[in-house]
């Protein structure tokens, strides 16, 4: 039997994370991963047949993931700023137009605002708003990577108006008394509904808690792209931890795992062949409804995911009706029917059990800002890659038939899109080696089979506040477990979801907390 420091179950980035970092610090380390290869859903892959494209096909960008992490692992990894934010076409009184958001915003993001609103009232209260709440992000960010502190301490640290504003109201009683706008209101609300099927005004704040996630990385919620697309995180992250001297094995489907206080065994199959492994502690990087089968208990929830996600190869991008130039509006994040309204009637049908006609989505257009996942060639001819990631699509609406929910639900996003276009998105899609269509969707259940997130959920379940709510509780990582050696280092985990490194970096420093 091998025996290991520590053994890590699932090589998804924040497996890797927490093996770098402990390997760093002496601890033997093995990473088990199913697939045959390592990053979990953050990975670039081609996804069509014959074209030289490679997508960051399930993650997209990158905004939770600390500087220090970086720093500490020495990652060679570069995240590129977007210059704009976001564009959200509409339609007002029959005539197309849109709003702008410059990443930093400045005259062109004020005139906008100006020409969607009548005035300058709107763009006032978004610059009060968000300013508002970098100075939040700013203060809690640091916090993620220490231990939890209790939640008297966190709401002196942000101070009391902005804690009973943002973090113990529903965020949608907050967008309403902040702006008029019903765009603007949506374009705010986006944020609290990516991976979390929920609505504005939910008195469990589950809205509140992922609208926080959203926008607290390094302080400044900032969302870049990484360089050479999503897999160029994972190359980085395998990197350090192989250079560390983490012992990292795919095509090993773990099977069995038994924890107790004085130590852990896993059973993992390689080969066909069932072999037992022993450790001192072991890390779930798994999510923790796919631990609970693991060690024989029933999940103790069944988390259920809520979005699509589509990836395109285009030849050109698309012209806007608005008269927008692609280039700018596509560089940022491109907001589709994701006016306030809007949101909230894709909401109730999809609790009615249908899938939204009027489906919003976001877009994302990552070679106008990182062409190097292109070959040079298609890079020359103008081709871009563009994925998208529609809302208030839970796994529920897939169950009976995936493949046709999933083209319906592909066929009301692209026509949703149309409507904002000059020409529809369908006439600008390539063509693979095949002659098909460069156009790839994954519902709730594709993602569950691709990369193993029960129900699809990307966040491995409901996000939680990045405190606790006694003193009694402080002082913990948020990755412990019932017993002293198994803990969760993976989305999981409290303060994790997301291309983070928050649950590895966690989980290693409360092994090294515990064996000094």
């Amino acid at each position: 039997m091998e025996h290991f420091d520590v053994v890590v179950v699932g090589g998804g980035h924040n497996g890797l994370v927490a093996a770098a970092y402990l390997a760093r610090a002496g601890r033997s380390v093995l990473v088990l991963e199913r697939l045959d290869h390592l990053g979990g859903a953050a990975v670039s892959e081609r996804a069509f047949t014959g074209v030289d494209a490679r997508l960051s096909r399930y993650s997209y960008l990158v905004s939770l993931l600390p500087d220090q992490i970086a720093s500490d692992l020495g990652l060679d990894l570069r995240l590129a700023s977007r210059a704009v934010a976001s564009y959200t076409p509409v339609v007002r009184n029959g005539t197309p137009t849109g709003l702008l958001v410059e990443r930093e915003p400045g005259p062109a993001t004020a005139d906008s605002f100006r020409r969607l609103t009548g005035n300058d009232k709107e763009f006032d209260a978004w610059q009060s708003f968000y300013a508002d709440l970098e100075e939040v992000a700013r203060r809690l960010a640091p916090t993620m990577l220490e231990p939890l502190r209790p939640a008297a301490d966190v709401r002196e640290l942000v101070g009391t108006k902005a804690w009973e504003r943002f973090l113990r109201r529903p965020l949608g009683e907050v967008v309403e008394e902040s702006f008029a706008e019903d765009t603007v209101r949506g374009v705010v609300l986006t944020d609290a509904l990516i991976g979390t099927f929920t609505h504005a005004h939910d008195s469990s704040l589950l809205q509140n808690r992922c609208f926080l996630y959203h926008l607290i990385g390094n302080g400044t919620g900032e969302w870049k792209v990484p360089v050479g697309g999503m897999g160029a995180v994972t190359a980085a992250l395998e990197s350090a931890a192989r250079t560390a001297g983490a012992d990292l094995r795919t095509g090993v489907e773990v099977v069995r795992v038994d924890a107790s206080d004085d130590g852990a065994e896993v059973a993992a199959v390689v080969a066909g062949e069932e072999r037992v492994i022993s450790a001192s502690f072991v890390l779930s990087n798994v999510a923790p409804a796919t631990l609970d089968r693991l060690r024989g208990r029933p999940p103790a929830e069944a988390p259920e995911g809520a979005q699509l996600k589509l990836n395109l190869l285009l030849t050109r991008l698309p012209r806007l009706r608005s008269g927008a130039d692609p280039r700018h509006a596509f560089a940022g994040t491109f907001h589709v029917g994701e006016g306030y309204a809007d949101l909230q009637r894709a909401y109730e049908d999809a609790v009615a059990g249908q899938l939204p006609t009027a489906q919003p989505s976001e877009l994302y257009c990552h070679t106008l800002t990182d062409p190097s996942i292109l070959s040079p060639e298609l890079a020359a001819r103008g081709w871009h890659t563009v994925t998208a990631f529609a809302l208030h699509t839970p796994a529920r609406l897939f169950g009976h038939d995936n493949a046709s929910a999933r083209d319906q639900a592909a066929r009301n996003c692209l026509a949703a899109l149309n409507v904002h276009l000059a020409e529809p998105i369908e006439d600008c899609l390539a063509r693979d080696a095949d002659g098909r269509p460069c156009l790839e969707v994954k519902s709730p259940l594709d993602v569950e089979a691709d990369v193993g997130m029960p129900g699809g959920h990307i966040f491995h379940g409901d996000l939680a506040w990045p405190w606790v709510e006694t003193p009694e509780e402080s002082g913990r990582w948020g990755v412990e477990t019932d017993v002293r050696s198994l803990l969760i280092c993976g989305a999981g985990a409290r303060r994790a979801g997301g291309v983070s490194g928050i649950g590895g970096h966690n989980a290693a420093r409360a092994v090294l907390d515990v064996s000094g």
